[in-house]
């Protein structure tokens, strides 16, 4: 009887997503009917609905979960300011007079992106907006246009600081304490946010360059495809490359400047995304802000944060600390000023708090589902049935694998991580799989699904901002080559593990 439960509790969950019901009440409203149709028949415990608010507050109270608020405020803050806009411009002119060059502007402008926001949405969705058109004009192929700007809006998904990175590290995390607990994994082995992005690391920049030079290749053996433009006669090569370094420093700097504090262990990655939505605000003020007592407020706020860093590292005087933390805080309240006069600060709050709500609900829904499912003895039928797998733990990874890819079609990775990680990832760690090569390899198959036609997300995002003239068919045809680049990270990342595992141990180390 509960192994039915168990089972038709997930098939009835599935039917309602696929009939496009919202997915944080179905979710939970599953879990609370099959609760009651339990406790009706005598096989479920309805003392454990009582104490279901006091099991959901921990979870949704989690220090860690206060980076996703953090980093998505930095990342909206980032798009509305335009630096997409102004990297892919200066990028494209910089490297257009070679073959290929704009396709390769983008994927780095991509990946830029993808580093400072960490929306798969936004980025592909900026990107189509500002780049296709310009590469259609320049007579690029559609498909290897549209498939380029597709794969290179996907790379929020692995590069870091990612939001998906966030949950899957904090899920990968309860998923190991639960193998360590429960399915008698090896003691001792500890996951943290902080690794997922050491990990992902070096598969994102493989990834980024593979894309590159599969453009350089096509630009090279079919130049119809990606031509070269020409360079305007009454621009000098040094105007177009301070032009380029005016529009990526700032960027850069702020993603290093976040990326590494939380690697180097100064930082926890709530604080390094509390940093990034400080210096997001300081860079949409320097770039969008029309009086220059804000910009120069905005550089004096850098230079106090920089200087209170130095202080922390050098172990000045507390005093000068005090001193240089007074300056900062006024002038960051300066360079707020004309972001709050012209509502831009407004708009990124209220965007801010819907993605973070949507973001929250569905924990919560997917706890309630969680909570009730091994209420039925389901995460037991699941271990068993992946211990039962043949091919042993390989087979059975190869099994979640496939199932993670086929609901990556019709779920967000935010469902996804919530509701499948939880059940399949305790007893792969059992199994013997490290917990950061296991999340970066669940990472970069989401990546892949999430590319794949007929049903890649990715593909809808940039589907419903294309012009005309990039057909279906073209857009399909182009995301096929990125997506066998995908399927290759990803037996790299299987045969060699220490793609994943090697950083994050020198930097334990």
């Amino acid at each position: 009887m509960l192994t039915f439960l168990a089972l038709s509790m997930f098939a009835v969950a599935c039917l309602a997503l696929l009939r496009g019901y919202n997915v944080a009440f179905t979710l939970g409203g599953v879990g609370i009917l099959f609760a009651g149709i339990g406790t009706a028949l005598g096989v479920f415990d309805s003392t454990d609905m009582v104490n279901l608010p006091d099991r959901i507050y921990p979870i949704i109270t989690r220090e860690i979960l206060i980076a996703v608020p953090l980093f998505v405020f930095m990342g909206v803050m980032l798009e509305k300011s335009r630096i997409a806009e102004e990297l892919l411009e200066s990028m494209g002119n910089l490297l257009g007079p070679m073959r290929g060059g704009l396709g390769i502007s983008v994927v780095f402008v991509g990946a830029l992106l993808a580093a400072s926001t960490g929306i798969v949405g936004a980025t592909v969705v900026t990107m189509g907006l500002l780049s296709l058109p310009t590469m259609l004009k320049r007579n690029y192929a559609p498909d290897l246009a549209a498939g380029s700007i597709a794969a290179s809006g996907t790379l929020g998904q692995i590069i870091p600081p990612s939001i998906v990175l966030v949950i899957l590290g904090d899920q990968m995390s309860n998923a190991n304490q639960e193998a360590i607990r429960s399915h008698g994994a090896a003691e001792g082995t500890v996951v943290s946010v902080g690794d997922l992005f050491a990990g992902a690391l070096i598969p994102g920049l493989i990834l980024v360059g593979l894309y590159a030079a599969y453009i350089a290749f096509v630009a090279v053996t079919k130049p119809a495809k990606a031509p070269a433009q020409a360079w305007p006669t009454d621009v000098k090569v040094w105007d177009f490359m301070g032009k380029t370094l005016k529009a990526m420093l700032p960027p850069i700097i702020l993603i290093v400047a976040v990326l590494g504090s939380i690697l180097a262990g100064y930082a926890t990655p709530t604080r390094g995304a509390a940093l990034g939505a400080l210096g997001a605000i300081l860079l949409a003020t320097y770039k969008t802000a029309p009086q220059g007592w804000a910009r120069f407020a905005a550089l004096i706020a850098v230079a106090a944060l920089t200087g209170l860093i130095a202080i922390d590292v050098f172990l000045l005087p507390k005093a000068l600390a005090l001193i240089v933390a007074i300056v900062a805080i006024l002038s960051v309240l300066a360079s707020l000023i004309p972001l709050l006069g012209s509502g831009q600060l407004a708009d990124v709050s209220r965007t801010t708090m819907h993605i973070t709500c949507m973001v929250f609900v569905i924990l919560i829904g997917a706890t309630i589902f969680s909570l009730i499912f091994r209420g039925f003895g389901g995460d037991e039928m699941v271990a068993h049935f992946l211990s039962a797998a043949p091919g042993g733990k390989w087979g059975a990874f190869i099994l979640v694998m496939l199932v993670m890819f086929f609901l990556g079609f019709f779920l967000d990775f935010i469902e996804i991580t919530f509701v499948v990680v939880p059940l399949v990832a305790p007893p792969l760690l059992a199994a013997g799989f490290d917990p950061v090569h296991l999340g970066i390899l669940m990472a970069l198959n989401l990546q892949t699904s999430f590319l794949t036609p007929p049903f890649g997300f990715a593909l809808f995002y940039l589907r419903g901002v294309a012009p005309p003239e990039v057909t279906t068919t073209a857009l399909y045809r182009g995301i096929i080559p990125f997506i066998v680049i995908q399927i290759l990270v990803i037996l790299m990342v299987v045969f060699w593990p220490d793609l994943a595992t090697s950083l994050p141990a020198k930097l334990l180390n």
